[in-house]
């Protein structure tokens, strides 16, 4: 059973946040800045961090193998209000351009048909919990304070059960014999969905594929995995020449039937853990995040039912659309049928050719459901 949620006089803060990753962190920073008092629980923070410089003290802990992460606009929003931002080194999308190999079918969504200055950013998983970690100074503790309002941003869960998909992805940084621009490519393949995203003067590479196929890429010497990649990636993305730091991670689709239970609620991964095509999942965690905020800086108290009721019915239309969306996009792109890719060529044409379907898709991905009209 439950333990009940302690009174105002017992709570020691508002706001007890169980996770320190980046929507944890995002949720922290919001929430003091709506002047409620905050403690996130990190079990890195058991022993006494050196005061000075949080980044350097923090970073080496959260320094794990190469994790790029595609930041979409309005995320960059969000980090800006918290003032984070310019601690965040980024390379911004202007472009993505979507086609398909061996087949027809192509679009290109703009940053200026979208009216924003760019799509999205992409920078590394360490380098943007080092930038949200720094602020947070003595809120990051090891033992978990009593409080009005637990928020669950932990992760992906154990004891919910999900929807293997029968692909992993294969991660990596890819040089090509001319420096990226700020162009994203997702290319639909009979294997998965290839990504190649802008970072510096290289390509972060996300490359879905059956679990053996993954394995079988990441097992391969440089010159083979260059010499596939090179078969199925568009040629406007330049030629692959050098790669490095690569991981294979598996993909699922996890979904808390309910975000909330007494003064609990689930941010995040914690509520919803998305396949990654389309760069989705952080970005709705953030926006999470920045609701849950929002929601509590108007309550009497963080921990009523029905304040965190009234948050999670706010957030379903914005989180069950990405889902469904996602996961439509990760059937499609998986499926290797000829009617499919008949139907998905079909798509993008109608897409490429009707420019408000391209700014409402483009706006879709960037604000989630505050594109919906």
């Amino acid at each position: 059973m439950r333990a009940p949620a302690p009174d105002a006089q017992a709570a020691s803060v508002d706001v007890l946040i169980r996770g320190a990753g980046p929507v944890g962190c995002t949720a922290a920073l919001a929430l003091r800045q709506a002047g409620l008092s905050v403690a996130v629980v990190d079990p890195q923070a058991a022993s006494p961090a050196p005061r000075g410089d949080l980044r350097a003290a923090f970073a080496p802990a959260f320094r794990p193998a190469f994790r790029p992460i595609a930041l979409s606009y309005a995320s960059r929003l969000i980090l800006e209000r918290l003032g984070v931002w310019p601690d965040i080194s980024a390379t911004p999308i202007v472009r993505i351009l979507v086609s398909q190999a061996s087949s027809f079918g192509r679009t290109r969504l703009d940053a200026a048909d979208a009216g924003v200055p760019a799509l999205g950013y992409v920078t590394q998983y360490a380098d943007l919990v080092a930038a949200l970690r720094a602020p947070l100074g003595d809120l990051l503790l090891g033992d978990a304070p009593q409080a009005r309002c637990i928020v669950h941003a932990e992760g992906a869960p154990a004891d919910v059960p999900g929807k293997r998909y029968a692909q992993d992805a294969l991660v990596a940084l890819v040089a090509t014999d001319a420096p990226a621009a700020e162009t994203a490519f997702e290319r639909f393949t009979a294997e998965g969905p290839l990504a190649l995203l802008p970072m510096g003067a290289r390509h972060a590479l996300i490359w879905s594929a059956r679990p053996e196929r993954a394995r079988e890429l990441a097992a391969l010497g440089d010159d083979a995995f260059l010499a596939e990649l090179r078969r199925l990636a568009p040629r406007a993305v330049g030629r692959p020449v050098a790669v490095e730091s690569r991981v294979v991670q598996p993909l699922m689709l996890k979904v808390r039937s309910a975000r909330v239970s007494g003064n609990e609620v689930y941010i995040g991964n914690a509520a919803q853990t998305l396949h990654p095509v389309a760069g989705q999942g952080l970005n709705l965690g953030l926006r999470d995040a920045w609701e849950l905020a929002r929601t509590l800086a108007r309550a009497a108290d963080p921990g009523d039912g029905a304040v965190l009721a009234r948050f999670a019915a706010a957030r379903r239309i914005d989180a069950g659309a990405t889902v469904r969306i996602t996961d439509l996009l990760a059937a499609g792109f998986a499926d290797s049928s000829a009617l499919l890719g008949a139907a998905r060529g079909a798509a993008l044409t109608a897409l490429d050719i009707f420019p408000p379907a391209r700014r409402f898709f483009a706006r879709r991905m960037i604000y989630g459901a505050q594109a919906l009209p």
